[in-house]
């Protein structure tokens, strides 16, 4: 989803309804964990995937027809051993998705949601998949703000309560509620989809080793920041696009930069490059 939200946010600020289809739920060996997105746009365009290609085709005419229709849906893929010849998942598993069109009308909030995390800024999204609540209403959820209803204000201050303590975790899943937002109850399903700001990885000592370490974290989706008081060796061209280079002292640097739970770091030297650890 975070993939595709920058081509969504430039159809929903041209007033381009859409389809989105977003995987809610997972069993056995789905080939994309809840979260993966699928749209279609203007002109039939397609972004983002939610099987890999197996129900890709299905989806298609799924996303058009909400579309048409204003109306969301919710659809479980999986594989048919009844007929071979069914649309359906070829790994095995099964994946449920929701189905829903996108509009300013229908989702005022979506604009802000794209802008707060091309800007890096933590908001989950909660939406309703089924039961005695509106199909597709969303929730958006900042850790100082929220955007929307799910259609009743109990059920409103359950989730977003349950929406920022998943938005610490940067976790996403499927919960359910009563219809005022009941604990105890299971009747609503509300999908939380997390964007947090992606975790960072601190390099101290801009030397190959820290290289290669900038390089595999890149990979992995950290946010990687090379610190080193050498000008000579802390220079953007000797690291991957994307991670960013500080001349400093190392001391001087982690005194002014914010750290939490997910940031991870590494200390090198000259010589001997020491084992990663945590930064505090």
């Amino acid at each position: 989803m975070r993939d595709i939200l920058p081509v969504l946010g430039r159809w929903y600020a041209a007033r381009h309804p859409f389809g989105l289809a977003t995987v809610v739920e997972v069993s056995r060996s789905a080939p994309r964990d809840p979260g993966a997105a699928m749209a279609v746009g203007p002109d039939e365009e397609v972004v983002g995937s939610v099987s890999g290609g197996c129900v890709e085709g299905a989806v298609f005419e799924l996303a058009r027809d909400v579309v048409a229709s204003g109306e969301a849906r919710l659809e479980s893929f999986g594989y048919s051993d009844e007929d071979a010849f069914a649309v359906g998942l070829t790994c095995g598993g099964e994946i449920t998705l929701l189905v829903r069109p996108v509009s300013a009308e229908l989702d005022p909030a979506f604009g802000e949601v794209a802008a707060s995390v091309g800007a890096g800024e933590p908001v989950t999204v909660a939406t309703v998949t089924g039961g005695p609540a509106p199909r597709g209403a969303t929730l958006a959820v900042w850790p100082d703000r929220v955007a929307g209803t799910l259609g009743a204000s109990g059920l409103d201050a359950a989730v977003t309560a349950d929406a920022r303590g998943e938005l610490a975790l940067g976790a996403t899943g499927l919960r359910h509620y009563g219809p005022e937002g009941q604990r105890r109850e299971d009747s609503v399903g509300v999908f939380l989809q997390s964007f947090a700001p992606p975790p960072r990885m601190l390099v101290f000592g801009a030397i190959d080793y820290a290289a290669a370490v900038a390089r595999i974290g890149d990979f992995l989706g950290y946010r990687v920041t090379v610190c080193d008081a050498r000008p000579v060796f802390a220079t953007p061209r000797r690291f991957p696009e994307g991670v960013e280079v500080v001349v400093e002292w190392p001391h001087r640097y982690l005194r002014g930069t914010e750290t939490d739970e997910r940031t991870g770091g590494s200390a090198s030297s000259r010589t001997t490059p020491s084992s990663t650890s945590r930064c505090s």
